[in-house]
Order: structure tokens, then C-alpha cells, then sequence
């Protein structure tokens, strides 16, 4: 099983809806390629997908570092494991070279796809089951793949902390950590925990890249995930904090809906690279803390 390849920098999310502005901006900025450092796709998305869309990632997938991010595994799910999902998943990764894969640490279909991310009951079983499914999982990918933690808004049957079932699954899978600096200040606003407490949990050498991304305030004290707002500050402030505790990490920025012009996009990705700048002398050893 191989290791991940190195990534470094901000990324974007490579949506359909931006192909268009994204070769242009390729055309136009051709010696300022550094804008953009990696993207990320949903694997779901491009399976078994040609033609003009087909040509256009693999443009794209020879010229930058690509992750993929999955939607529908449903590692924490009831019903079987997908494993034909995940040979086709395999398929694709191999035939682009793309070495590291993520997905939720949630479920998402039971008889049939619930089209959202639940939360996994914090328990001893659901560590057991969860790490066993992600363990097969790498198998059939010949991958380590990071598991990335969720926003929630519910936490039933609870025995034991969000951080400490989170490293719980990451030691018994023995897989990586794909964290999302949002996600933790998303659910500490709504389940009333330390954000920066949550990040100093996590085992630095799991750590593979990390996601930041908008939310919604639906209500005082209720924080939506939405991945379609400008990131704010208390969460750049995380960010930072992020990369103090566990050294630099490549960055995602996350932006699903509400989509900007592809100009306000990178001035984020520019926000990102400024955070980084004064930790770019320092290394950091995959520590198995």
C-alpha cells in the first residue's frame, strides 16, 4: 500500500461550473500557474464520465496535483459496504494518479442514498465497525485514505467525546485525517466545545491535508455547514492554530454553492498561502502521536 504524494499550498474544489473559468484563467495567466496549487473532485462525479467533460479533467489531472473527495460511501452506514463503488473509485484515482482519497467519518445511505451526511453514535461498536469497513475500503484502493471529520447537529448515543471516538477510528483503522478546520468551528459553536482543544487532539501525523470553507448562521448558537459563504475570521484564526499544533498542511477551500467569480476564489486562496507564509520554514515529521 503507497504512501500519498506530497502536496503543498491552497486548492480549490474543481466544479463543473468552473471549467470554464478555470481554462480561461489558464489561457490568460499561463506563467502565474502557482495561483491554484492542487484541486480536489468528488470521485462520483467523473466515473465512467468522457467526451469533452472526460478531456477536460484529464487536462486539468496532467497539470496540477488532484485529490478526490467522496460523497457516498457511507462508511458508518448499515448496508453493505460498496465495494463495487470502490473498485471503479480505484479505476479512477489509478488511471489519473491521484494517491490520496477522502471521505466522511458519517453515513449517508441505508436501503438507498439519504443524500445527506449523519452523524455515527460516539461508541466502543461504532469504532469497531467503522474501522473495520475503513480497513477494507483501503484494501480494495491499495490506498490509505483519511477520513474527514463532520459538521453535526445531533449527537445520539453518546459515550464518549467528538475528538476522543475520532481518534479512536483513526487508530483502530490505522488510515489518515482529513481535517476540516470548518467543521470543528461548526460544531463547536453548536455542541458548546473548545475549537482549538478539539484541534490539539488530533495526532499530528494522521493529519494528511485539510478543508476550510463558509457557513450560515441559521440561529444565535446554530452554526449550517454550507460551504457557499466567504470564510470568516474566527475560522482563518483556526486555521492558523491548525498549523501551529500540527505543522503545515496543504489547504482546500471548500465552495459548493453560491459560487463567486473565480477572481474571489483565489484572493482566498491568496489568504490561505498569507497564513502559511510564516511557517514556511518549518518541518514536521508523521509523528504517530
Amino acid at each position: 500500500m503507497h504512501r500519498p504524494a506530497a502536496l503543498h499550498g491552497a486548492g480549490l474544489g474543481l466544479r463543473r461550473s468552473l471549467l470554464g473559468p478555470l481554462q480561461d484563467w489558464r489561457a490568460a495567466r499561463e506563467r502565474d500557474a502557482d495561483a491554484i496549487d492542487f484541486f480536489e473532485v468528488a470521485p462520483e462525479n467523473w466515473i465512467n464520465v468522457g467526451g469533452r467533460l472526460g478531456k477536460a479533467l484529464r487536462a486539468f489531472t496532467e497539470r496540477f496535483a488532484f485529490v478526490c473527495h467522496g460523497l457516498s460511501l457511507s462508511l458508518g452506514g448499515p448496508a453493505p459496504l460498496d465495494e463495487t463503488l470502490l473498485h471503479k473509485i480505484r479505476r479512477l484515482l489509478d488511471e489519473h494518479g491521484v494517491a490520496i482519497y477522502s471521505e466522511h467519518l458519517s453515513y449517508c445511505s441505508d436501503d438507498g442514498h439519504l443524500y445527506d451526511l449523519l452523524p455515527i453514535p460516539y461508541t466502543e461498536a461504532a469504532v469497531t465497525y467503522v474501522a473495520e469497513r475503513i480497513r477494507r475500503a483501503q484494501d480494495i484502493l491499495g490506498r490509505r485514505i483519511a477520513i474527514e471529520n463532520v459538521s453535526c447537529y445531533a449527537t445520539p448515543g453518546r459515550e464518549m467525546s467528538e475528538a476522543e471516538f475520532t481518534r479512536a477510528v483513526l487508530d483502530a483503522a490505522d488510515c489518515d485525517l482529513l481535517l476540516d478546520v470548518n467543521n470543528v468551528y461548526v460544531n463547536s459553536v453548536n455542541h458548546r466545545y473548545d475549537a482549538k482543544a478539539f484541534i490539539d487532539a488530533m495526532p499530528p501525523g494522521r493529519i494528511a491535508y485539510l478543508h476550510i470553507a463558509g457557513h450560515y448562521d441559521e440561529a444565535p448558537g446554530l452554526i449550517v455547514d454550507s460551504h457557499a459563504a466567504a470564510v470568516i475570521d474566527p475560522v482563518w484564526n483556526l486555521l492558523d492554530h491548525t498549523y501551529a499544533h500540527c505543522g503545515l498542511r496543504p489547504t482546500l477551500l471548500e465552495r459548493d454553492f453560491h459560487i463567486p467569480p473565480l477572481a474571489e476564489l483565489i484572493a482566498e486562496l491568496d489568504h490561505i498561502r498569507a497564513i502559511q507564509q510564516p511557517r514556511l520554514g518549518q518541518t514536521h515529521e508523521r509523528l504517530r502521536a
